[in-house]
């Protein structure tokens, strides 16, 4: 079953949302800073990292690359690109995705970067135990739709 047809509701966010949530999550990591760098997961992450990059004046990003979802189908959890290795464990890094759902991807960068500070957008209960700094917190079910997921295509 995809992630869509298990959802119970669908949020659709707005760039301008996107972007205020960032804002708002950079505000709230400002105290734990200073931060070495960020390593944004690809791809969900990189929006969020560029704007938190900004307010924080971080200037050092690099990359985790792992794949869970194709569209809206959930399947085996990738490692595409791993943790820079600049990074070490992760202490002084900033981690940052757009969402931790199941906790895959969560699970497998917390073991990559034990020390990292994890910070997402969004967060539900199964993906809550990896993440360090949240927004917003949704139920499971609530299937989150991203501004960046969104084919231009076929937006009207």
């Amino acid at each position: 079953m995809s992630g869509l047809q298990a959802a119970a509701r669908i949020h659709s966010c707005s760039w301008h949302e996107m972007h205020r949530q960032a804002t708002d999550l950079a505000a709230r990591l400002a105290a734990r800073g200073p931060f070495t760098g960020i390593i944004a997961i690809a791809r969900g992450g990189l929006v969020p990292a560029a704007i938190v990059a900004r307010v924080l004046d971080i200037r050092l990003i690099e990359t985790l690359c792992m794949a869970s979802y194709d569209g809206i189908e959930k399947g085996p959890l990738t490692v595409l690109k791993g943790a820079p290795q600049r990074a070490g464990d992760g202490q002084g890094w900033l981690l940052i995705d757009d969402v931790a759902d199941s906790g895959s991807t969560a699970e497998a960068a917390r073991r990559m970067l034990p020390a990292a500070h994890y910070a997402t957008i969004f967060v539900k209960p199964v993906g809550r135990p990896f993440v360090d700094t949240f927004i917003r917190e949704v139920e499971q079910g609530v299937w989150i739709d991203f501004p960046w997921d969104r084919d231009p295509a076929k937006i009207g």
